[in-house]
């Protein structure tokens, strides 16, 4: 009969109780010889489980215990927990499917300095890490080749019980046991004596260091305190010193502000008098001053008005006459068209006077007084005649057009033969 294949491995539980990591116990070894590092785990204190699973992958010990993780991922250079020795040496534990196994923990720990490095497994439902750890390993996350389950080469009835005496191993092998454990009992009890020793040392040099940084710290503290007590002493009796002077200052103050209230009452006292008085001159002169200004405001406005009224006729003429003289040296000629006397050129000189009376002007040019060639206009114009009826209205018949002012005669000329007749017989 083949002796079973039994399989090392390390499974590493994750905060919320799950497992995140599983491997080989020969990988673990490389681990902790420095081959590889973990950094998804640094500096942090991992829980773990040593476990021996059968070719049914079925959990035969387990060990649960502690790892703590450098900032690179690296295991403690001090961690030394001898796992195989003690899942050989551990305790009956609960069945999880191939019969009780053997269960190293915090609480049943079989080497008794090495408890404070294991813990315990939770066992609440729903929250049970026994369970976790046998559904992991059924899972065969890490690849084991199962094992089938043998037949036995004998019945069970053909076994033979061997006698009670024989059950037990013989004494050497005890006694070798003894001393083996009581040598490794003792080179452990050494490590950690060791351990304690050297622990002691470093907290007593560190106490020593601390007693002498707080000896430096208070002779520090104390030459500051003196120098801080000195500078507050002196700032005290300055800020006595302002008090004082803001005493004085307060007293002064309010004197001058009880003698400037009365004198600012006195001073108003007065000025509401001279207000009083001041206030009727100055309403007298003030209706003077505003009778006088109106009148000289008239003058002005009246003279300013003639001013530029004159400057604006003399600026016309001075402007038209520049322009006519252009006009003029620019060959251009003056022709104006007037009834009876047709079109007349207006020489430069004689512009000015046809301006101030063109009709005028136009009766010069025909020899006849300017009313004959004003009543001439209207009868060139509206041949009708002009005699008024009983009724005093004008007779309004139509006459004979007389062409030239020369040949009009008044009376005659725009009248029709009726009134010319009646005319003529009241001069008669």
């Amino acid at each position: 009969m083949s002796k079973p294949q039994l399989i090392e491995a390390v499974m590493f539980f994750a905060p919320d109780g799950s497992i995140d990591k599983q491997m080989f116990y020969t990988e673990f070894e490389t681990l902790l010889d420095g081959l590889v590092k973990m950094p998804t785990l640094a500096d942090e204190q991992v829980r773990a489980a040593y476990v021996v699973i059968n070719g049914r992958l079925q959990i035969r010990s387990a060990v649960f215990f502690y790892l703590d993780l450098d900032e690179d991922g690296a295991p403690d250079s001090g961690w030394n927990i001898p796992l195989q020795q003690m899942a050989e040496r551990a305790g009956r534990g609960p069945d999880l499917g191939g019969g009780p196994i053997r269960l190293a923990c915090r609480s049943q720990c079989p080497v008794s300095w090495h408890q404070l490095h294991l813990w315990d497994p939770s066992l609440v439902p729903g929250n049970n890490d026994l369970a976790t750890l046998r559904d992991m390993v059924r899972a065969n996350g890490l690849g084991i080749l199962m094992q089938e389950e043998e037949t036995p080469a004998v019945t069970p009835e053909r076994l033979q019980v061997a006698s009670e005496d024989q059950w037990y191993a013989p004494e050497t092998s005890r006694d070798m046991a003894e001393k083996l454990a009581e040598r490794l009992s003792h080179d452990y009890r050494q490590k950690a004596a060791q351990l304690v020793r050297q622990q002691r040392e470093r907290l007593a040099a560190l106490a020593h260091e601390h007693q002498a940084e707080l000896a430096r710290a208070v002779s520090q503290s104390g030459g500051q305190l003196a120098e801080l007590q000195g500078q507050v002493q002196t700032l005290r009796q300055a800020l006595r010193q302002q008090q004082g002077l803001n005493q004085s200052l307060k007293s002064q103050l309010a004197e001058q502000r009880e003698a400037q209230q009365g004198e600012r009452e006195e001073m108003a006292v007065r000025v509401r008098a001279a207000e009083r008085h001041a206030r009727t001159e100055r309403e007298i002169l003030r209706e003077q001053f505003d009778k006088e200004l109106r009148a000289r405001i008239l003058a002005s406005q009246s003279a300013a008005e003639q001013q530029a009224r004159h400057r604006e006729g003399e600026a016309a003429q001075r402007g038209a006459g520049q322009v006519l003289e252009r006009l003029a040296a620019q060959g251009v000629v003056f022709v104006v068209f007037h009834p009876g006397a047709g079109h007349l050129t207006v020489p430069l000189l004689d512009v000015d006077r046809y301006l101030a009376g063109p009709q005028a002007y136009a009766a010069s040019k025909c020899f006849v007084p300017e009313s004959q060639y004003r009543q001439w206009l209207e009868h060139y114009q509206r041949p009708r005649c002009e005699g008024l009826q009983a009724d005093g209205q004008r007779c309004d018949v139509a006459v004979e057009r007389v062409d030239t002012p020369g040949r009009f005669v008044a009376g005659e000329s725009n009248c029709c033969i009726l009134h010319k007749t009646a005319r003529l017989r009241t001069v008669g």
